[in-house]
């Protein structure tokens, strides 16, 4: 059977998130919950299907039990079709030895084995810890119309922040002509989105090479990028002009989550022509009792509200009894909070159970509790504090 692909993907998702404290003590950043019912990971799953891209590899590696598991066969995302799919690849054993990846061009070298199996004429290289909607097709198209070797998305940021990033300095055509890794005084404010398309034997030899250089950080960024322009290849910037948001930090999440509750939105999570997929549990409808308010939030399938929530975002199956008061934070799925008790600009995680009486976080600082933890009655958790889950047994913290 011949199963050459134009393109496959290969989504990075082993990263393990450690500005997100709490939130990624037992998961890999890609498995995070936002938006009231998504993990983090079904935005560039989706983006494949709806681009046309029906083979994806993901790359795991930290905390990979809850990722492997969500992903599957990759039924939720329309993924597990006969000559693709998406295929779950974590580091193993090669020889007598294995060996972890070592950095994001290095996990893309040691599964060379799987990408030849499908003989792409392109590679899509993606991360897996970014919210946004992309229409790669646009992005191969693009690469395709430049005689590119390398294609990477970019985002114009603003020039206060540009030094956070990997910046591409380009002529008036959008050849690169320079990158710079988190420059301090950037010359431009193309921002890399860490989207690449790359003809595949080309950066296969590139991979190869690397491999072999000692001195190699085995990154994109910071080793295969810059000897693709030492070496006078083709490489071009595709600018990207929708939202895109990376919730890398404590900060960003809850900031992604609260944009999601103005009025126009710039991320449309309810367009009918390019929906967000994932795997979700069949909870009953939520409930709302005659005392509750509830104003400008996002609530879940499943939920039982009972008292207070506004400019919340409430994953399904969460209980807030009477007199409760939830305010500025994001709940998610499972958490009890009992009645009487008051949560303000917090990141609660999952199966978190807050006492009656108790008041976690205020308006000054975000605070967060990490998932399955309790707050009992009357505690108060100041503003800022950060409560991580308790390592299981036998295991360090």
């Amino acid at each position: 059977m011949d199963v050459r692909k134009k393109c496959i993907a290969m989504l990075l998702a082993g990263g393990q998130g450690s500005r997100l404290y709490a939130l990624t003590a037992k998961r890999a950043k890609p498995a995070v919950p936002y938006g009231g019912k998504y993990k983090i990971i079904d935005f560039p799953l989706s983006n494949c299907i709806h681009s046309g891209i029906d083979t994806v590899g993901v790359l795991t590696q930290y905390e990979p039990m809850e990722l492997n598991a969500y992903i599957g066969t990759g039924a939720s995302w329309d993924l597990d079709c006969i000559n693709g799919g998406a295929f779950v690849l974590p580091p193993y054993v090669k020889g007598k030895k294995g060996e972890w990846y070592s950095g994001t061009a290095n996990a893309i070298y040691q599964n060379l084995p799987f990408i030849d199996e499908y003989s792409p004429k392109y590679l899509l290289v993606l991360s897996g810890d970014h919210i946004y909607k992309m229409d790669y097709s646009e992005m191969i198209e693009f690469h395709e119309a430049h005689g590119a070797d390398a294609t990477i998305a970019v985002i114009r940021v603003p020039k206060e922040e540009a030094s956070r990033f990997g910046i591409m300095n380009t002529d008036g055509n959008m050849q690169i002509t320079e990158f710079e890794e988190k420059p301090s005084v950037p010359k431009s404010d193309l921002a890399s989105m860490g989207i690449y398309v790359f003809d595949y034997q080309k950066i296969r030899q590139y991979l190869l090479r690397d491999c072999q250089d000692v001195s190699s950080s085995n990154d994109f960024g910071k080793n295969i990028i810059p000897a693709m322009l030492q070496n006078g290849e083709r490489l071009y910037a595709y600018l990207f002009h929708g939202y895109w948001k990376d919730v890398g930090t404590i900060e960003s999440l809850w900031e992604a989550n609260m944009e999601l509750l103005q009025d126009k939105p710039q991320l449309d999570l309810y367009s009918e022509n390019w929906k967000i997929y994932g795997k979700n549990r069949n909870y009953p409808p939520h409930f709302v009792t005659r005392a509750a308010c509830i104003k400008r939030s996002i609530i879940g399938d499943g939920c039982y509200i009972a008292g207070t929530v506004e400019n919340s975002v409430v994953f399904p199956g969460v209980v807030i009894e009477e007199n409760s008061l939830v305010r500025n934070s994001v709940i998610m799925g499972e958490t009890h909070i009992h009645k009487n008790a008051a949560v303000f600009k917090s990141v609660i995680d999952e199966q978190v159970t807050i006492g009656d009486g108790a008041v976690v976080g205020s308006e000054e600082k975000i605070t967060v509790v990490g998932r399955q933890l309790s707050v009992t009655e009357h505690e108060v958790i100041m503003a800022g504090e950060m409560l991580y889950p308790a390592a299981a047994p036998g295991l360090e913290h």
